[in-house]
C-alpha cells in the first residue's frame, strides 16, 4: 500500500478504477481510467445496498470481476513482469483492493493509495499551498490592457524555455467579455486545481515562473487563495501595444465572432447597464455593417480600457510594476523580441 508523499513517477502507471463520470470531474494527473463498475452499475449497486447489503455485495463483486476480466484481457494482456500499477477508488475501498488483488495474485507489484483520491486531495491541497507558500516559486506577472497579447507572449516564452503558468489555458478560458471556452465546457474546480498542482510541481525550483495577471475568477473557476496571494506578491511587467495592433491581434484570437455576429450581439446586451443603451446600440450596427476595426476599437477603449485596474492602484491586488516593455506591432518577430527582453530583466 502507497501512502502520501510519494513519488508516482515510480509507478509503471496510476489507475483510477472509479466510474467515468467521477473520473472526470477530477483525477491524479496521468492516470487512467479503469472503472470496475460503470456509472449505472455503480447507481444500481448503491440502490440495492440500502435494501440488502448482502446482495448488494454479491452482485458488486459479479460486476467487479467481470470488468476486470474485460482489463485483463484488454490492457493488462501485454503487461510484462517488472510491471508496478498503483490503483486507487474514492477511498483506497474494495473497487481498488479488488483489482489490485487480481494483478498482485499475476505477480505484479501492485499497489492500492491509501485513503484513495479523497487522500490525494487533501494532500494535493495542501502541497500546493505549501509550493506557493513556503517553497522558492517566484512569479513574474504580465499586466496590461486587454488585446496586448498577454496570452500570446506566454506561449512565446513557453517556446523559448520559459517557465510558463498558463491559468487560461488551466481554465479553458479567456478572461473577458469575449472569454468564451477554448473548446468544450471548462473543466471542474477540482480539475483545475489537480491541473495547476501538476503543473507547479513540474516547474524547476528557483527558476521564474511566468503567468498573466487575473483577477480572482477566470469564467466558473476561482483562483485558490494561496494562488491569489502569491500573485498580489509577484513581480509585475506591463505589457504595451498601439491601438490599432490590438485591434488586430483581437480580430486573429476570435475569428468566430466575425463568422458569427450574432452570438456576439448577445454578449453586448449584458453590458447596457453599464455602458448605456446608445453605445450598445451602435455596436450592434458597426457588427450588422460588418465594421470590425470600429467595432473593436470602441469596445477597447469605451469598455476595457475603461475597466482595466493598474497595477499599482488601490483597487488591484497588483503592486506597481517593475519593468515596461512595448511592442510595436502584432507579428511573431514583435512578440518574440519581447520575450527575449523579458527572460534578460531576470526580476
Amino acid at each position: 500500500m502507497a501512502t502520501l508523499p510519494t513519488d508516482l513517477s515510480t509507478f509503471s502507471e496510476i489507475i483510477d478504477v472509479r466510474t467515468p463520470a467521477e473520473f472526470a470531474i477530477d483525477h491524479i494527473p496521468g492516470a487512467l481510467n479503469l472503472p470496475v463498475l460503470s456509472d449505472e452499475e455503480r447507481v444500481t449497486v448503491g440502490t440495492l445496498y440500502k435494501q440488502s447489503p448482502f446482495e448488494a455485495r454479491k452482485l458488486g463483486a459479479a460486476l467487479v470481476s467481470a470488468n476486470a476480466a474485460t482489463h485483463l484481457a484488454q490492457h493488462f494482456s501485454k503487461k510484462d513482469h517488472g510491471y508496478i500499477p498503483l490503483l486507487y477508488c474514492w477511498r483506497g475501498g474494495m473497487r481498488s483492493r479488488s483489482l489490485t488483488h487480481i494483478l498482485a495474485s499475476i505477480g505484479w507489484k501492485a499497489q492500492v493509495l491509501n485513503g484513495g483520491y479523497r487522500a490525494f486531495r487533501k494532500w494535493m491541497i495542501a502541497d500546493t499551498e505549501n509550493q506557493l507558500t513556503n517553497l522558492n516559486r517566484k512569479l513574474v506577472v504580465l499586466s496590461g490592457l486587454t488585446g496586448v497579447g498577454k496570452t500570446l507572449l506566454l506561449h512565446t516564452l513557453a517556446q523559448q524555455g520559459a517557465q510558463v503558468l498558463d491559468l487560461e489555458g488551466l481554465a479553458n478560458h479567456k478572461g473577458s467579455l469575449l472569454g468564451t471556452p477554448h473548446e468544450g465546457q471548462q473543466p471542474s474546480q477540482k480539475f483545475f486545481e489537480s491541473s495547476l498542482w501538476h503543473t507547479l510541481n513540474n516547474f524547476t525550483p528557483n527558476k521564474p515562473i511566468y503567468t498573466e495577471a487575473e483577477s480572482n475568477k477566470i469564467g466558473n473557476i476561482h483562483c485558490p487563495p494561496s494562488l491569489w496571494k502569491k500573485l498580489s506578491e509577484s513581480h509585475v511587467i506591463e505589457i504595451e501595444l498601439p491601438l490599432h495592433e490590438r485591434t488586430k491581434l483581437l480580430r486573429d484570437e476570435y475569428p468566430h465572432f466575425c463568422k458569427d455576429p450574432a452570438s456576439l450581439t448577445e454578449l453586448l446586451n449584458v453590458l447596457r447597464r453599464l455602458r448605456g443603451n446608445k453605445l450598445v446600440d451602435a455596436w450592434h450596427q458597426q457588427l450588422q455593417q460588418h465594421d470590425w476595426d470600429s467595432f473593436l476599437t470602441s469596445i477597447l477603449q469605451d469598455h476595457y480600457d475603461l475597466s482595466y485596474r493598474q497595477p499599482g492602484d488601490e483597487k488591484s491586488i497588483y503592486s506597481s510594476p517593475q519593468a515596461n516593455i512595448q511592442i510595436p506591432e502584432f507579428s511573431t518577430d514583435s512578440y518574440q523580441k519581447a520575450a527575449k527582453e523579458i527572460i534578460a530583466l531576470e526580476l
